[in-house]
Protein backbone atom coordinates (compact mmCIF):
# COMPACT_ATOMS: atom_id res chain seq x y z
CA UNK A 1 0.00 0.00 0.00
CA UNK A 2 1.25 3.44 -1.07
CA UNK A 3 2.50 5.48 1.99
CA UNK A 4 -0.38 8.15 1.10
CA UNK A 5 -3.16 5.82 0.85
CA UNK A 6 -1.62 4.55 5.01
CA UNK A 7 -1.63 7.76 6.22
CA UNK A 8 -5.11 8.74 4.94
CA UNK A 9 -6.81 5.33 6.52
CA UNK A 10 -4.93 6.09 9.70
CA UNK A 11 -6.58 9.42 9.45
CA UNK A 12 -9.90 8.31 8.48
CA UNK A 13 -10.10 5.88 11.28
CA UNK A 14 -9.09 7.82 13.71
CA UNK A 15 -11.97 10.34 13.27
CA UNK A 16 -14.07 9.30 15.79
CA UNK A 17 -10.86 10.43 18.45
CA UNK A 18 -10.05 13.44 16.47
CA UNK A 19 -13.74 14.50 17.10
CA UNK A 20 -13.38 14.06 21.53
CA UNK A 21 -10.37 16.01 21.10
CA UNK A 22 -11.85 18.43 19.38
CA UNK A 23 -14.95 18.57 21.55
CA UNK A 24 -12.86 18.23 24.73
CA UNK A 25 -10.85 21.54 23.65
CA UNK A 26 -13.94 23.30 22.71
CA UNK A 27 -15.45 22.47 26.58
CA UNK A 28 -12.24 23.95 28.10
CA UNK A 29 -11.04 26.76 25.75
CA UNK A 30 -9.07 29.74 27.03
CA UNK A 31 -7.86 33.23 25.47
CA UNK A 32 -4.58 34.26 24.24
CA UNK A 33 -1.62 33.93 26.31
CA UNK A 34 -3.45 32.05 29.22
CA UNK A 35 -3.48 28.32 27.58
CA UNK A 36 -1.66 27.03 30.27
CA UNK A 37 -4.32 24.30 31.04
CA UNK A 38 -4.56 23.84 27.21
CA UNK A 39 -0.59 23.13 26.20
CA UNK A 40 -0.62 20.98 29.46
CA UNK A 41 -3.09 18.88 27.87
CA UNK A 42 -1.65 18.81 24.38
CA UNK A 43 1.95 18.01 25.76
CA UNK A 44 0.47 14.71 27.97
CA UNK A 45 -1.06 13.11 24.64
CA UNK A 46 2.17 13.54 22.70
CA UNK A 47 4.53 12.45 26.32
CA UNK A 48 2.13 9.18 26.23
CA UNK A 49 3.13 8.76 22.51
CA UNK A 50 7.01 8.99 24.07
CA UNK A 51 7.78 12.08 22.01
CA UNK A 52 9.24 14.90 23.19
CA UNK A 53 8.30 18.40 23.29
CA UNK A 54 10.06 21.42 23.12
CA UNK A 55 8.88 24.94 24.59
CA UNK A 56 9.56 28.08 22.11
CA UNK A 57 8.80 31.76 22.73
CA UNK A 58 7.52 33.48 25.75
CA UNK A 59 4.11 32.08 25.32
CA UNK A 60 2.93 28.20 25.81
CA UNK A 61 3.70 27.24 22.35
CA UNK A 62 5.67 24.21 21.61
CA UNK A 63 6.59 22.17 19.30
CA UNK A 64 7.02 17.82 18.56
CA UNK A 65 10.06 16.61 16.15
CA UNK A 66 9.37 13.31 13.88
CA UNK A 67 13.05 12.23 12.68
CA UNK A 68 12.57 9.61 10.53
CA UNK A 69 16.39 8.82 10.33
CA UNK A 70 16.67 9.38 6.77
CA UNK A 71 17.55 12.31 4.60
CA UNK A 72 14.95 14.24 3.20
CA UNK A 73 13.41 18.10 3.74
CA UNK A 74 12.36 20.03 6.90
CA UNK A 75 9.15 20.11 6.89
CA UNK A 76 6.68 21.94 9.59
CA UNK A 77 2.99 21.76 10.49
CA UNK A 78 1.60 23.94 12.06
CA UNK A 79 -1.84 24.74 14.14
CA UNK A 80 -2.70 27.39 16.80
CA UNK A 81 -4.92 26.26 20.35
CA UNK A 82 -6.21 29.81 22.07
CA UNK A 83 -10.17 30.91 21.66
CA UNK A 84 -11.57 33.73 21.86
CA UNK A 85 -13.69 36.60 24.08
CA UNK A 86 -17.04 35.46 23.26
CA UNK A 87 -19.95 33.82 25.65
CA UNK A 88 -20.92 30.42 23.67
CA UNK A 89 -25.00 30.80 23.50
CA UNK A 90 -24.85 27.26 21.54
CA UNK A 91 -26.88 24.49 23.42
CA UNK A 92 -24.76 21.73 22.95
CA UNK A 93 -23.33 18.32 25.26
CA UNK A 94 -19.41 19.59 25.16
CA UNK A 95 -20.17 23.55 24.48
CA UNK A 96 -17.65 26.04 26.75
CA UNK A 97 -17.31 25.59 30.15
CA UNK A 98 -14.92 28.87 30.70
CA UNK A 99 -17.60 31.76 30.89
CA UNK A 100 -17.02 34.31 28.12
CA UNK A 101 -14.44 32.01 26.47
CA UNK A 102 -15.16 29.97 23.31
CA UNK A 103 -13.59 28.56 20.37
CA UNK A 104 -15.45 30.36 17.88
CA UNK A 105 -12.65 30.28 15.35
CA UNK A 106 -11.98 26.60 14.90
CA UNK A 107 -8.60 26.44 16.83
CA UNK A 108 -10.04 23.52 18.63
CA UNK A 109 -10.55 21.83 15.49
CA UNK A 110 -6.78 22.97 13.94
CA UNK A 111 -5.32 21.25 16.70
CA UNK A 112 -7.37 17.62 16.90
CA UNK A 113 -6.85 17.59 13.55
CA UNK A 114 -2.82 18.39 14.18
CA UNK A 115 -2.34 16.05 17.06
CA UNK A 116 -3.59 12.56 15.47
CA UNK A 117 -1.62 13.93 12.26
CA UNK A 118 1.46 14.29 14.33
CA UNK A 119 0.47 10.73 16.26
CA UNK A 120 -0.10 9.00 12.43
CA UNK A 121 2.92 10.78 11.09
CA UNK A 122 5.01 9.47 13.88
CA UNK A 123 3.80 5.72 13.29
CA UNK A 124 4.90 5.58 9.79
CA UNK A 125 8.09 7.66 10.60
CA UNK A 126 10.54 4.91 9.04
CA UNK A 127 8.95 4.90 5.57
CA UNK A 128 9.41 9.09 5.68
CA UNK A 129 12.35 10.98 4.33
CA UNK A 130 13.48 14.49 6.22
CA UNK A 131 12.06 15.63 9.22
CA UNK A 132 8.73 16.80 10.50
CA UNK A 133 8.60 19.55 13.00
CA UNK A 134 4.68 19.82 14.45
CA UNK A 135 4.15 23.28 15.71
CA UNK A 136 1.23 24.07 18.72
CA UNK A 137 1.30 28.16 18.56
CA UNK A 138 -0.46 30.07 21.25
CA UNK A 139 -1.92 33.23 20.81
CA UNK A 140 -3.06 33.92 17.71
CA UNK A 141 -5.86 35.81 18.08
CA UNK A 142 -4.34 38.93 19.45
CA UNK A 143 -1.33 40.84 18.14
CA UNK A 144 1.87 40.71 17.41
CA UNK A 145 0.76 36.85 18.66
CA UNK A 146 1.95 34.12 19.75
CA UNK A 147 3.97 33.40 16.57
CA UNK A 148 6.74 36.38 16.89
CA UNK A 149 8.46 34.53 19.70
CA UNK A 150 8.25 31.42 18.09
CA UNK A 151 10.10 32.59 15.18
CA UNK A 152 12.38 34.93 17.26
CA UNK A 153 13.70 31.66 19.45
CA UNK A 154 14.43 30.20 16.09
CA UNK A 155 11.49 27.51 15.71
CA UNK A 156 11.61 27.40 11.90
CA UNK A 157 15.60 27.31 11.88
CA UNK A 158 16.21 24.78 9.35
CA UNK A 159 13.06 24.41 7.99
CA UNK A 160 12.08 24.09 4.46
CA UNK A 161 8.20 24.10 4.16
CA UNK A 162 5.70 25.27 6.36
CA UNK A 163 2.51 23.98 5.71
CA UNK A 164 -1.00 25.42 7.84
CA UNK A 165 -4.69 25.41 7.17
CA UNK A 166 -7.77 27.09 8.29
CA UNK A 167 -11.05 25.81 8.14
CA UNK A 168 -13.10 27.85 6.53
CA UNK A 169 -17.22 28.01 6.53
CA UNK A 170 -17.85 29.64 3.55
CA UNK A 171 -15.79 27.21 1.02
CA UNK A 172 -17.98 23.66 0.57
CA UNK A 173 -17.83 20.78 2.64
CA UNK A 174 -14.51 19.09 1.43
CA UNK A 175 -12.79 21.65 -0.31
CA UNK A 176 -9.18 23.27 -0.28
CA UNK A 177 -8.50 26.57 -1.09
CA UNK A 178 -4.68 27.60 -2.03
CA UNK A 179 -2.38 30.04 -3.70
CA UNK A 180 1.11 31.84 -4.05
CA UNK A 181 2.37 34.08 -1.65
CA UNK A 182 0.38 35.74 1.21
CA UNK A 183 -2.83 33.80 2.21
CA UNK A 184 -3.91 36.36 4.39
CA UNK A 185 -3.73 40.23 5.15
CA UNK A 186 -2.02 41.52 8.46
CA UNK A 187 -4.08 42.85 11.12
CA UNK A 188 -3.75 45.98 13.58
CA UNK A 189 -6.22 47.25 16.17
CA UNK A 190 -7.28 50.49 17.43
CA UNK A 191 -9.06 51.87 19.69
CA UNK A 192 -10.87 55.31 19.82
CA UNK A 193 -12.42 57.85 22.37
CA UNK A 194 -14.76 60.02 22.25
CA UNK A 195 -15.06 62.96 24.98
CA UNK A 196 -18.35 64.76 24.93
CA UNK A 197 -20.31 67.01 26.97
CA UNK A 198 -23.72 65.76 28.37
CA UNK A 199 -26.72 67.45 28.33
CA UNK A 200 -30.73 66.85 28.37
CA UNK A 201 -32.62 65.15 25.00
CA UNK A 202 -34.44 67.70 24.93
CA UNK A 203 -32.28 70.44 24.66
CA UNK A 204 -29.33 68.66 22.22
CA UNK A 205 -27.84 72.20 21.69
CA UNK A 206 -26.71 72.29 25.04
CA UNK A 207 -24.58 68.92 24.75
CA UNK A 208 -21.32 68.34 22.65
CA UNK A 209 -22.87 64.53 21.55
CA UNK A 210 -20.61 62.16 21.21
CA UNK A 211 -22.46 59.45 20.26
CA UNK A 212 -23.19 61.48 16.73
CA UNK A 213 -19.29 62.97 16.59
CA UNK A 214 -19.03 58.82 16.70
CA UNK A 215 -21.36 57.78 14.49
CA UNK A 216 -19.93 60.25 11.86
CA UNK A 217 -16.10 58.85 12.28
CA UNK A 218 -17.59 55.43 11.84
CA UNK A 219 -18.94 56.34 8.28
CA UNK A 220 -15.98 58.43 7.41
CA UNK A 221 -13.34 55.72 8.42
CA UNK A 222 -14.75 54.18 5.08
CA UNK A 223 -12.76 56.59 3.18
CA UNK A 224 -9.25 55.12 3.85
CA UNK A 225 -10.87 52.66 1.86
CA UNK A 226 -11.97 54.23 -0.89
CA UNK A 227 -9.90 56.72 -1.11
CA UNK A 228 -6.38 55.86 0.16
CA UNK A 229 -5.82 52.01 -0.88
CA UNK A 230 -4.60 51.55 -4.23
CA UNK A 231 -8.12 50.12 -6.21
CA UNK A 232 -5.68 47.45 -6.94
CA UNK A 233 -4.82 46.14 -3.39
CA UNK A 234 -6.70 45.01 -0.94
CA UNK A 235 -8.37 46.48 2.15
CA UNK A 236 -10.60 46.17 4.96
CA UNK A 237 -11.59 48.55 8.08
CA UNK A 238 -13.94 47.30 10.55
CA UNK A 239 -15.20 49.18 13.51
CA UNK A 240 -16.26 45.73 15.77
CA UNK A 241 -17.75 48.25 18.87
Amino acid sequence: MRLQDQLMQQLTAAEPEMIKIRRHLHAHPEVSFHEKATAAYLKQFYQDLGLTTTDYGDGYGFVVDIDSGHPGPQLALRADFDALAIQEVNDLPFKSQTPNVMHACGHDGHTAYLMILARTLSNLKEQLHGRVRIIHQPAEEVSPGGAKSMLAAGVLDGIDHVLGLHVMSSMPTGSIGYHLNAAQTGRANFTVTFTGKGGHASMPHLSNDAIIAGSYFVTALQTVVSRRIDPFDTGSVTIGS
